[in-house]
């Protein structure tokens, strides 16, 4: 899918992705060096935000990976990579956090992600189905109608990058908004948390941009072949 007509909508995403990365891996990186004051792990600043919010049925797991956290809705559960459920660090926190603003956003029935997780099958298919029905359409010309199919398929999967933008900013939003008012960072720490958090989000503004470009270069090979 790199070479070809209109091959150079994807330098901007593939750009901003490695701009993005690096950005992630320098802000963990550096946070993840600096101990937290308060000397909670990830998992136990996890544990005091969901706690106070009345979420003590949601468990807090460890999970193999590097920076492989997240909050799994279906089975109301949030998982942490090694490194930071066991991590005392800023960055470790700071990611906690992000994951519990996700169960915090559950709770309260947010739209967008209630939207994001209705979408969630629909993707799982859509991105098994979008590459072969499109190289099919563009290699066997009685498939050439086929095109238009795969843009719809991909159209779905960039719909659920851009809604995935707010659940995310909110979630970090929210995580934020809950350290500070549990007391469980100090003000330099804060930053710290807003470095590695912002850095995280900037890395799904990239996989939204990506997909935006890739399906604009999907919608004119598909009208050229008209």
């Amino acid at each position: 899918m790199f070479f070809g007509p209109y091959w150079w909508l994807i330098i901007p995403g593939l750009l901003l992705g490695i701009y993005a990365q690096i950005k992630l891996s320098s802000a963990y990186g550096r946070w993840s060096r600096v101990e937290i004051r308060n000397g909670m792990s990830g998992a136990e600043a996890a544990r005091t935000i969901l706690d106070q919010a009345g979420l003590q049925n949601v468990p807090v797991e460890p999970i193999g990976g590097h920076l492989s956290d997240h909050y799994d809705p279906a089975r109301r559960a949030l998982f942490l990579s090694e490194e930071n459920f066991e991590g005392r660090t800023v960055a470790a926190v700071g990611v906690a956090a992000h994951e519990t603003g996700h169960a915090l956003q559950h709770q309260a029935a947010y739209a967008p992600l209630q939207l994001r997780m209705s979408l969630v099958p629909i993707t799982q298919f859509a991105s098994m189905a979008w590459m072969g029905i499109f190289f099919l359409g563009m290699i066997l010309p009685m498939f050439h109608k086929f095109l238009w199919v795969a843009v719809a398929i991909f159209a779905i999967l960039t719909f659920f990058q851009i809604v995935t933008l707010p659940v995310e900013f909110d979630a970090s939003k929210r995580a934020k908004a809950q350290l500070l008012r549990l007391g469980l960072v100090h003000a330099d720490e804060a930053e710290g948390v807003n470095s590695v958090l912002n850095a995280a989000a900037m890395t799904y503004v990239a996989a939204m941009v990506t997909a935006l470009l890739q399906l604009l270069r999907m919608f004119l090979l598909a009208r050229d072949r008209d």
